[in-house]
């Protein structure tokens, strides 16, 4: 299990769009999926990964959370399934079922828009603001599979609330760690490694 963080993309970077489908309706998700939303969060996580699996409750949780509140939430794995079969679409569907995600979870085949948001862990988190500007690209909280810090989501909230109510964040982010993205064999992108 290799440790990766965050590439931390450049605040102010302008949402890729993107188009998937989701694991668990079958619907096409893309950018606009949220147009009525003040802000989204992207989430780039997977099913195996031991990152994913300590913090998955409070990604469930959070969701319930900020459920009416203006914030879009869409999950993304991206992970090579000839490698690593327990990321495959039905598991996503599984996992987002078993844990009662309210939000998308899609998988991107291709990687493609993985390597647009840069994304390199899993988890690996991307907030941006109503003009769909990244604001933060920091981690959930402290807590690791390794260490016994709470697992509340502290970091990733108070930029949510800031966001919500139009407040500045610092730009002093802890980046998120996990495993690598399961890059498909040939296709890794320039910033991995």
């Amino acid at each position: 299990m290799a440790l990766t963080a965050s590439t931390m993309l450049p605040l102010g970077t302008a949402a890729p769009d993107f188009k998937l489908p989701d694991t668990v309706t079958g619907n096409t998700i893309t950018l606009s999926t949220f147009a009525d939303q003040t802000a989204l969060l992207v989430i780039f996580m997977c099913c195996h990964c031991p990152f994913v699996k300590h913090i998955q409750d409070q990604l469930a949780q959070l969701g319930k959370d900020y459920a009416d509140k203006s914030l879009g939430i869409v999950a993304i794995s991206a992970n090579d399934v000839a490698g690593y079969p327990d990321d495959s679409p039905e598991n996503l569907k599984q996992m987002a079922e078993t844990l009662e995600f309210n939000f998308p979870v899609c998988y991107d085949a291709s990687q493609e828009v993985a390597k647009t948001y840069t994304a390199a862990c899993t988890p690996d988190f991307f907030l941006f603001d109503s003009d769909r500007k990244l604001v933060y690209r920091g981690q959930l909280d402290d807590g690791r599979p390794s260490n016994d810090a709470p697992v509340d989501g502290h970091d990733l909230r108070a930029a949510i609330d800031a966001v919500l109510a139009s407040k500045a964040l610092s730009a002093e982010q802890k980046p998120s760690v996990g495993c690598n993205i399961k890059w498909k064999p040939g296709n890794a992108p320039p910033y991995y490694g």
